[in-house]
């Protein structure tokens, strides 16, 4: 029996690294998000949402075959991330479209432009509620075109049990908190549970 490290002996060495790399870049950019809020950089840091976040790496790979019947086929339907935000690392095959307006009906559905070198940064639905809808969840899917297609997401997520609630630089009279508080990994295993029992 062959084992991967056979077939690809630097395999593991290079996702780690790939792993560290972009769990760094992640971190800088939530620094980066925490300016834009009127907070210190390290906010997310300060309130522990990153000692021990919950980083997930995911290899994609969409088959991409189109069929001719007149119900719409999906690589991936319609969905938000329901964490912090995911960095995307995609190939050169399109696919993946973006809704601005979640709350329009109908859904107006645009194509995600490829740049070479470049991630695609989702907001996630945590970010939504700390920011109290000022950053909105990116409500995105991917359609089939003919080709396969390949990405690879990562995920970075609180520590589960870090307590997601309110920014006070996003609440005020006028606009008080809309979404009641929640740790993270409870408010996460909860749309696991509503996605898989649908």
């Amino acid at each position: 029996m062959c084992i991967v490290k056979d077939l690809l002996p630097s395999w593991r060495q290079t996702m780690e690294c790939y792993y560290k790399n972009v769990l760094s870049v992640g971190k800088k950019l939530l620094g980066l998000i925490a300016l834009a809020l009127d907070l210190d950089e390290d906010f997310f840091h300060q309130i522990g949402a990153l000692n021990d976040p919950a980083a997930v790496l995911r290899l994609i790979r969409y088959p991409g075959e189109v069929t001719s019947s007149n119900v719409e086929t999906y690589g991936a339907s319609a969905h938000s991330d329901y964490g912090t935000i995911t960095l995307l690392l995609t190939d050169e095959v399109p696919g993946l479209q973006v809704c601005r307006d979640k709350s329009k009906q109908p859904r107006i559905w645009e194509d995600v432009p490829r740049l070479r070198g470049a991630f695609i940064v989702n907001i996630g639905d945590l970010m939504e509620r700390w920011t109290n809808g000022l950053f909105r969840s990116t409500l995105h899917r991917v359609m089939p075109v003919g080709k396969e297609r390949y990405s690879v997401a990562f995920f970075l997520d609180p520590n589960p049990d870090c307590n997601v609630e309110c920014l006070k630089t996003c609440c005020s009279e006028t606009s008080p908190a809309r979404l009641k508080e929640n740790f993270a990994g409870d408010y996460i295993k909860e749309r696991f549970r509503i996605t898989y029992a649908t």
